[in-house]
């Protein structure tokens, strides 16, 4: 399905917003302002803008960790200030302060995320059989990475939503690395999509630093499971330049991953600057509107930090444990 000039202008800013927000992250993590980890989405965004673009509010949507899902929030309209404010332990976080990078925005059914790789596949079968069975049109968009799909449940949820044409978007963002294992080492072929057709379901490749392309697939499955017609497939290939999360080794298997390739990519694939490159020679943006845009996004780290500030800091553990329930 093509995009609009109006679509692809949304799609360019919340990439650039992504990636600003990304390193604005980088820096907070760095001087010790977070009270946990973050693992850098870097040049490896794209696919997580364009999986929200064309969702509606009461779409039910799961992010995975890379980048910590703020990609998936920007283009889905969640103002994303209390997140940040989650991050650094603030009472103005959307948790309170108490869970790090774990979220929860109720009105745009995004209902958390887990720590636990494929967790969310049960979950959006869950919600993918009770938007069925209610008839609410729901599409429910289920993201994740490669390593998701060694775990069973996912198989699982695979086969269900087949089975029961379930409107559920099995997004895979495939950036070839489950923490320390490269997909070649731990994955039979090359296309983790390639189990679609075994499921009777669906599927579409896409390169994974073209926010174009990634929305014009995001498009066509969402329209796809919305119109009953069961799940649909996407894997958009794309890179880790980075470690797994900040501080750790960046490792494929025991081996040290090449530093001038990482180089490279993060120089050569940068999804905000080949998609500035593709409007400006379409026509459909001048370097005026570009220059527009990423001064807008270079603004919005001073407004999230300073409403960060404004929040006390999350209250000592005498407080905390007063939401702990079992242990």
């Amino acid at each position: 399905m093509a995009l609009s000039n109006e679509q692809k202008l949304a799609l360019f800013t919340n990439i650039v917003r992504a990636m600003t927000l990304d390193q604005m992250m980088m820096r907070l993590i760095r001087t010790g302002r977070l009270v946990g980890f973050y693992h850098e989405g870097g040049v490896a965004l794209a696919p997580s803008v364009a999986s929200g673009a064309f969702l509606r509010k009461s779409d039910p949507s799961w992010p995975h960790l890379r980048g910590h899902g703020v990609a998936h929030m920007l283009s889905r309209g969640v103002d994303v200030k209390p997140y940040f404010a989650e991050h650094m332990g603030r009472e103005a976080g959307c948790c309170k302060g108490r869970t790090s990078f774990h979220m929860s925005f109720p009105e745009f059914h995004m209902w958390g995320a887990s720590g636990n790789i494929g967790a969310n596949f049960p979950l959006s079968v869950g919600f993918g059989f009770a938007a069925k069975r209610k008839e609410t049109g729901q599409v429910v968009m289920n993201c994740s990475g490669d390593g998701s799909y060694a775990e069973g449940r996912a198989h699982e949820a695979l086969l269900m939503a087949s089975l029961w044409a379930l409107p559920i978007v099995f997004w895979c963002e495939n950036n070839q690395m489950s923490q320390h294992s490269a997909l070649a080492d731990v994955f039979p072929g090359v296309r983790v999509s390639a189990l679609a057709p075994g499921y009777g379901i669906p599927a579409k490749v896409v390169d994974g630093q073209d926010v174009f392309a990634c929305g014009e697939a995001a498009l066509e499955a969402v329209a796809h499971a919305r119109s009953g017609k069961g799940p649909y497939m996407v894997e958009c290939l794309t890179v880790r330049c980075h470690e797994h999360s900040v501080g750790s080794v960046n490792k494929a298997g025991v081996m040290f991953r090449d530093p001038e390739q990482m180089a490279a990519w993060c120089r050569d694939l940068d999804p905000a600057k080949l998609a500035a490159a593709r409007l400006i020679e379409d026509g459909v943006a001048t370097e005026a509107d570009i220059a527009e845009i990423q001064a807008r996004a270079a603004k919005e780290p001073e407004e999230i930090e300073a409403f960060c500030n404004r929040s006390p800091a999350t209250p000592p553990i005498e407080d905390l444990v007063k939401a702990v329930y079992a242990a």
